[in-house]
């Protein structure tokens, strides 16, 4: 039997927040399952050692050029020829397309399994997945997403990069998709001074490449730490994750650390100032700490310079504790 799971959301956490609802079908008919994802998801550089994943079909599309593979009527048809040669037997679709309808009709899927068409207004982001698997397939997913690495990968990054058992060894997120979400570096830099004080540590500092965001880690860099800090902006996502599987806390941005140090079963403090609490508390491994003088969070909250500092690192003793 093949099946394909089609989640054409962008980015890399919400290819995270959708892991259990793909596992739960792959468990539901017992074999792995190809999913159609966008390149942005980078789903191929880390669930290559998925079980529950077969292919990973990228979708070539692009929402601002429309120039993609898959753009447009013509686009349609090489999706259409591309799911054509695989000879699906089921599809589930997360959202209520009626273009990956069609699609899948024309790709001479026969079972088809859908969001219900033209709801996409107000649908929640984990819990419209919840019901629709449970309608489907009469399974209750429990959202704790999770990420499989090789053990022979996690040993040779801890031999590679030294990371001892008897320090805390702490991936530092401090890069973010939008300049809203990149809390300053002087609160993350004020948190490594508190925590110098009070425990032996090492820290990994993960960003992206574009301006803002290498700025903020150059800042953090300047300082001098009793304890090593290490960038880890020059690897690939693939190095990238045993080094977090190493590291006993996690403190990050609403960005794609938060998501994937949690999925690694890594407890994660997310620090949220401009992005609805959700993000930063779908999973049992997040903590999430929202601006000062605020009860929630959400779009336009603008709280980036209200994170405290203290409260970072009094949940940082109580994950330790």
């Amino acid at each position: 039997m093949k099946i394909l799971a089609i989640q054409n959301r962008m980015g890399i956490g919400d290819m995270v927040i959708f892991l259990p609802f793909i596992e739960a079908i792959s468990k539901k008919f017992n074999t792995p399952i190809s999913i159609l994802v966008k390149e942005n998801s980078k789903a191929i550089q880390f669930l290559s050692d998925n079980k529950n994943i077969d292919k990973i079909i990228i979708l070539d599309r692009d929402n601002k050029k429309k120039d993609g593979y898959h753009d447009g009527v013509i686009g349609s048809y090489n999706l259409i020829k591309d799911l054509k040669k695989i000879n699906f037997d089921k599809v589930f679709i997360f959202n209520s397309s009626l273009r990956f309808n069609l699609i899948s009709k024309f790709a001479g899927i026969k079972e088809i399994y859908q969001y219900p068409l033209f709801k996409k207004k107000n649908q929640h982001l984990i819990n419209t997945a919840k019901e629709f698997i449970k309608k489907k397939i009469d399974i209750e997913v429990e959202s704790n997403p999770k990420i499989e690495l090789s053990k022979d990968s996690i040993m040779k990054t801890k031999f590679k990069y030294k990371i001892d058992n008897e320090q805390i060894n702490i991936l530092m997120g401090v890069g973010g998709s939008g300049p809203t979400k990149r809390i300053p570096s002087k609160i993350f830099i004020d948190f490594m001074r508190i925590v110098n004080q009070n425990y032996d540590c090492k820290f990994f500092l993960a960003t992206g490449k574009n301006y803002e965001e290498q700025k903020i880690l150059t800042e953090i860099l300047k300082v001098k730490f009793n304890h090593e800090c290490i960038s880890l902006d020059n690897l690939d996502l693939k190095e990238i994750l045993p080094i977090i599987k190493n590291c006993n806390i996690s403190i990050c941005n609403d960005s794609s650390f938060s998501h994937l140090s949690s999925a690694l079963g890594i407890k994660t403090i997310v620090l949220l100032s401009d992005t609805p609490l959700l993000y930063g508390s779908y999973s049992p491994q997040m903590y999430p700490i929202i601006p000062d003088g605020e009860k929630t969070v959400t779009h336009n909250t603008l709280g980036k310079n209200k994170i405290n500092p203290e409260k970072i690192f009094q949940q940082f003793q109580k994950i330790l504790n």
